[in-house]
């Protein structure tokens, strides 16, 4: 079969949790095609050098710098239709020059056809907004359920057990149609073994303090500024990972802080296991990732300001910690 696996360029979570679909295909003898745009597609393109890639359209979105972040739900609102609109007649254009048997989109909302069949993937089926804009929130789930309903089949990364998940009231609780199926979480750490995660773990740690950040400027930017700021006064060995695909692989030394651009996978679960501390986002793919390998009673969650969705994980899961 020749698949297309196109995630949504919104920090880098949509990407990774991408990448154990991708290993499976692979593995069972599937061709597998890259499809998106910006720092989501180059992080696919590095850790699957020899797949081909296709350019979709952009959404180009940024945070504000307020907490609040209203101004920027009710600006993405034309900016997302527009995004749905493009990335549809794109996959209708590229449909017409070769076939998919699959086009999978991990939340790009336009990538559905009647001529394949296409496959949605979300964790988040009750969509949640800000507290000013809440009384829109209804409408905000009844269009989503109008998207996800286009595409054959809704894949949520989660367990189906409501009493024990990683998504809790975003992917559990309700009635949902024959498309949706639970098909358990989705990590880039899934090939490390429990065997090698407790051999990483039994070591001396490098850095008591690992940060890893991701996300939409400026709040990436902001965060990685308070975390400076935070521990360059200290005697806490730091390391933050800066979540800048594509940046020269040069390490900035500030008093105990060692700043990185990028790690592989590779380079960072050894550190992330040895660490007594995990500061982290608490967007879904980063839970998932330490979920896998048995670190999540090491995280500090710090969500994106005005995110509900990462303000409501982080509530959760900082419930389950106790």
């Amino acid at each position: 079969m020749k698949i297309l696996i196109a995630p949504l360029n919104w920090g880098l979570g949509h990407a990774t949790r991408s990448i154990p679909l991708i290993r499976q295909y692979l593995t069972a003898g599937h061709e597998v095609v890259l499809a998106g745009d910006g720092d989501s597609l180059a992080l696919l393109h590095c850790t699957f050098p020899n797949l081909r890639v296709i350019n979709l359209p952009s959404l180009e979105l940024r945070y504000t710098y307020n907490n609040a972040q209203r101004g920027f739900y009710i600006r993405a609102i034309p900016a997302l239709i527009r995004f749905t609109i493009a990335d549809h007649y794109y996959l209708r254009q590229q449909l017409a020059i070769e076939h998919f048997d699959i086009v999978i989109s991990d939340n790009r909302f336009g990538l559905f056809s009647r001529q394949t069949r296409c496959i949605y993937i979300t964790h988040q089926l009750y969509m949640l907004l800000p507290k000013r804009l809440k009384l829109f929130q209804p409408l905000a789930r009844a269009l989503h359920a109008c998207i996800y309903k286009r595409y054959d089949e809704v894949w949520v990364p989660d367990y189906a057990d409501c009493s024990n998940n990683l998504a809790g009231a975003l992917a559990h609780g309700g009635k949902f149609d024959h498309r949706v199926k639970y098909i358990g979480p989705l990590s880039r750490f899934d090939i490390f073994s429990k065997e090698i995660s407790k051999r990483y773990q039994s070591k001396s740690s490098q850095y008591s303090v690992v940060a890893i950040l991701s996300g939409l400027e400026p709040q990436r930017t902001l965060f990685e500024e308070t975390l400076i700021n935070r521990f360059r006064e200290g005697d806490t060995s730091v390391l933050i990972v800066r979540g800048k695909i594509g940046y020269p692989s040069i390490t900035t030394q500030i008093g105990p802080i060692t700043l990185i651009p990028y790690m592989s996978d590779e380079q960072l679960l050894p550190i992330i296991l040895q660490a007594n501390k995990i500061i982290v986002r608490s967007g879904y793919s980063t839970i998932m990732d330490l979920a896998i390998v048995g670190l999540l009673d090491k995280a500090e969650w710090h969500p994106t300001a005005g995110q509900p969705e990462q303000e409501y994980l982080a509530v959760y899961h900082r419930k389950q910690a106790h």
